[in-house]
């Protein structure tokens, strides 16, 4: 979107011009006609969210649990009306978790501790990722934020093959939302060995998202919390952070390491 600005710098006013900003739209997923969640999101590649958010959080366990999908517009943003399988739907009901996020929060909204500190089966180890490959991470990262580079202001997920190639990229102003949508896509694909890079730290939400997935390298930009790396711990979960510059620090699994 273009808008007329005022620019300052030094203090004073330099120049009124055009200026481009990121779109940010409420998107609210609904289940069986159901609204289960309302995030804060780049109001693109809203199929591949929807799936992602689905898969990410157990509402499903693969996209054949959803029967359909409609992308609707309305007046105070978009509804996404997902048609969910009636075993799906009977289990979502009994979760009795309503989330108002803001942008792509992941935990907000639920009601006790319990409902965060949930663990998958531990991962295989079935995944192997050369370290030289991750020097050129950060290309694709930015290869993929076409908004971003006008903006400054999205985050991106990178899906990379087991030989470091660029496979598939997702954009937006949240950070998970961004992750869900490629979630979503390598899901539709059946992709599965090979790492996602995020543009982002690696917190808790981001393992639990990519544990839940079935992704068994997750590599971020910037740091680890310590939780995230106490789940990825336990659910065997290869975590590297820092990954920039032709670095990295390796926080949990070094196996899956090649060099």
């Amino acid at each position: 979107m273009t808008i007329t600005i005022d620019r300052y710098q030094q203090g004073q006013r330099q120049s009124q011009q055009l200026d481009i900003i990121a779109e940010e739209c409420p998107v609210a997923l609904v289940y069986n006609g159901i609204s289960h969640v309302v995030m804060m999101a780049t109001p693109k590649d809203l199929a591949y969210f929807a799936l992602g958010f689905s898969l990410a959080e157990k509402i499903i366990t693969s996209p054949q649990d959803i029967y359909g999908m409609d992308i609707v517009t309305t007046e105070q943003g978009i509804e996404v009306q997902i048609e969910l399988s009636s075993r799906c739907f009977s289990q979502l009901k009994q979760k009795r978790r309503t989330l108002s996020g803001r942008t792509g929060c992941g935990i907000c909204g639920s009601e006790h501790l319990a409902q965060i500190c949930q663990r998958v089966a531990p991962l295989p180890f079935e995944s192997k990722l050369s370290l030289k490959q991750l020097t050129i991470s950060e290309d694709y990262l930015k290869q993929v934020q076409q908004i971003g580079r006008q903006t400054a202001c999205t985050h991106a997920a990178v899906w990379i093959n087991e030989q470091g190639e660029f496979i598939a990229g997702f954009e937006d102003i949240g950070r998970h939302v961004a992750l869900d949508k490629l979630l979503g896509y390598r899901a539709k694909q059946s992709y599965q060995k090979g790492a996602i890079i995020v543009s982002s730290r690696a917190s808790y939400e981001m393992v639990q998202k990519a544990a839940n997935c079935g992704v068994e390298i997750l590599c971020a930009v910037s740091a680890a919390t310590t939780m995230a790396v106490a789940l990825a711990k336990a659910n065997r979960l290869t975590l590297i952070g820092f990954c920039r510059r032709q670095q990295g620090t390796i926080y949990t699994y070094p196996e899956r390491l090649i060099g």
